[in-house]
């Protein structure tokens, strides 16, 4: 099976060509600069010097976030026009779980994890199971203290992954002590070829309702809700709950 994977849900952007579980190709930069403009010249040259047609392509896997909502609406977007026009079926993974998986040998709990701005995170837990990655604690987003702190009251390693280690080192050190465990630069950034062999065994979506994971509203979409929820104060069937501001 010849696989494309895409993602561009932060500021890493990776496409991988992965033929029968052999990473074919790889394209992985960590620049910031527009994915929007580059992401498809860079599928092009991947699948010419692969020597692989789009039409030979059985399945796009694309990282569904969380990240930066431009960039996953970038790389998801693409891959749904790519898996509507070839006719192919399309598989999201968590953007969280492609940086696990560079925590493959790691005998502890793996917590990758983007900057979310104002000492938030995106993060989950992660842990390998023999070679089965497995998600133990659900993607959010959360104040980095108090991840910390909840990972503190597990008493056991954790491995952090991301190529934002250097803002929140300090924090996770202070709480954590000698549990807390950082990759090297070599595994902060989340390989598109872990993304395609990740991809290959879960469950194809339907490519017309495939929808992003941003795991919290865009500033924008949070205050029209709020505008909303006010203009119905008083209440009636149409009215917003709490709920949808959370």
């Amino acid at each position: 099976m010849k696989i494309l994977a895409i993602d561009t849900s932060n500021v890493v952007m990776g496409v991988a060509l992965v033929e029968d579980d052999i990473v074919k190709g790889e394209i992985v930069t960590n620049i910031k600069k527009d994915h929007s403009t580059r992401v498809m010249p860079a599928i092009q040259s991947l699948l010419k010097d692969c020597g692989v047609s789009p039409s030979e392509l059985e399945l796009i896997v694309v990282a569904r976030g969380p990240g930066s909502y431009t960039g996953v609406r970038i790389g998801v977007t693409i891959a749904k026009t790519l898996a509507w026009a070839l006719k192919i079926p399309i598989v999201g993974v968590s953007s969280l779980e492609v940086l696990a998986a560079n925590g493959r040998y790691f005998s502890g709990v793996i917590a990758p994890f983007f900057d979310a701005r104002r000492g938030q995170i995106y993060t989950g837990l992660y842990r390998y199971n023999g070679v089965q990655l497995e998600c133990i604690e659900s993607d959010r987003i959360v104040l980095a203290d108090e991840w910390a702190h909840k990972l503190q009251e597990r008493q056991e390693k954790v491995l952090f992954i991301g190529a934002d280690i250097a803002l929140y080192k300090e924090t996770f050190q202070q709480q954590l002590g000698d549990f807390a465990e950082f990759a090297p630069s070599s595994l902060q950034l989340p390989r598109p070829g872990e993304l395609a062999l990740l991809g290959k065994n879960k469950e194809k979506e339907n490519t017309h309702t495939f929808v992003p994971n941003y795991v919290r509203l865009a500033e924008a979409e949070a205050k029209w809700l709020a505008k909303q929820k006010g203009e119905n104060k008083y209440g009636d069937e149409n009215s917003i709950s709490l709920n949808d501001l959370k």
